[in-house]
């Protein structure tokens, strides 16, 4: 039987997202400001969370209502069959966003919802959940428009751009599925050389390198679904047993990664061995003005300090001239990707862009710069 799905993802990745749902074996798929809807059966819904590297979680719509007030609201949460879902011993967490709902109190409607589902309970089984805001088995996103809510069941759990190995933390990392749509945006094949110059903490170099041995991002960790009381255990695991079967072993990759800070490049070799991916990548201690391209062509890709991080504005803006003489100098022959919040970069660097793609870095306002590196180009303001 078909059910619809919602997946949010990254502002910018819809399309990319698009596909890789229709690849999982979607019947359906419509996209909207932010993510995509489709429809499929549980298997469908099964290999999303397994396999997607850009969707951030897998919602499953279980109930839908017309609303004047807070009171059609809770009608509807009543009205849905949770215990057939999930049972009382389950913990429940509820998130509530909306866009021009007229309501006054997003918090007064989560406590609706709560007090809709736990209704239910307590009429089907004489008990209720409790909620646990922290760390639940069971999260219900309401998403309400002017006249519409919607209440979706998380099928996920954790976001699925936690990937399942324990990051070392560092300020401010780039979310593991925008980094995998930005290598797909630059076209990066496996198979083909990879350079991040100012890698911090590793994502983009664990993104490609899972790509490149064909590693199901899902593989290392536990979703919300294996708790649904329909949960079909045989086939999950016939699902996670084709992903690992299918996974390349090669001793190393043409992926490298650079940092001018050595701890930087401490964090980044933790990341890789915690992701299974210990000297799969070559990493270097390196400034990217003095970096020497591993390869005659390839794919540059990086999230480059701007302001927001690391330095002061003025200090990036003397900065990217350099930047742009580096690479001309050094990578002729290569496609360089920036991901930058500081729309300044392009005109700055002293390269021709070829193509800009906005993008959402969470609340940043970010563009992918691409220059096409070529030799003897010419510098020329835009």
């Amino acid at each position: 039987m078909s059910e619809i799905f919602f997946c949010p993802c990254p502002r910018g990745l819809e399309p990319l997202l698009a596909e890789e749902l229709q690849a999982c074996g979607a019947s359906r798929v419509d996209m909207t400001h932010g993510g995509v809807a489709s429809e499929g059966d549980w298997a469908y819904a099964y290999r999303v969370n397994l396999e997607s590297r850009i969707a951030t979680r897998m919602l499953w719509k279980v109930g839908f209502t017309r609303y004047r007030s807070e009171e059609e609201i809770y009608r509807l949460a009543n009205a849905v069959t949770w215990a057939r879902h999930f049972d009382t011993i389950n913990t429940i967490r509820i998130n509530v966003t909306a866009i021009k709902s007229p309501l006054k109190s997003l918090n007064f409607v989560t406590l609706r919802i709560k007090d809709g589902l736990c209704d239910h309970f307590r009429t089907i089984k004489g008990g209720r959940p409790t909620v646990d805001t922290v760390s639940p088995d069971m999260r219900i996103h309401a998403f309400l428009t002017e006249d519409t809510c919607t209440l979706y069941l998380d099928t996920s759990g954790e976001p699925l751009y936690k990937r399942g190995f324990k990051r070392a933390k560092v300020e401010a990392p780039l979310k593991e599925n925008l980094a995998a749509g930005i290598l797909k945006l630059s076209g990066w094949q496996p198979g083909q050389t990879l350079l991040d110059p100012m890698c911090g903490s590793g994502t983009f170099l664990i993104e490609a390198a899972q790509m490149a041995l064909d590693i199901a991002p899902g593989l290392g960790r536990t979703f919300a679904f294996e708790k649904f009381r329909h949960f079909d255990a045989e086939l999950w695991q016939s699902l996670r047993r084709a992903a690992q079967q299918r996974q390349r072993k090669e001793p190393e990759l043409a992926i490298f990664g650079a940092d001018i800070d050595p701890q930087q490049i401490r964090v980044a070799e933790a990341n890789l061995d915690a992701a299974g991916l210990a000297g799969k990548v070559e990493l270097l201690i390196c400034d990217v003005l003095d970096l020497e391209a591993p390869d005659d062509a390839g794919v540059l890709v990086t999230n480059p300090p701007y302001g927001v991080r690391l330095s002061s504005g003025d200090e990036l803006h003397a900065w990217y001239p350099k930047l742009g003489d580096a690479l001309k100098r050094g990578f002729a022959g290569w496609n360089a990707y920036f991901l930058t919040a500081d729309l300044e970069m392009a005109k700055l660097i002293g390269l021709k862009a070829s193509k800009r793609t906005p993008l959402m870095n969470g609340d940043l306002d970010c563009r992918v710069f691409e220059f096409k590196l070529v030799a003897g180009q010419n510098r020329g303001q835009h």
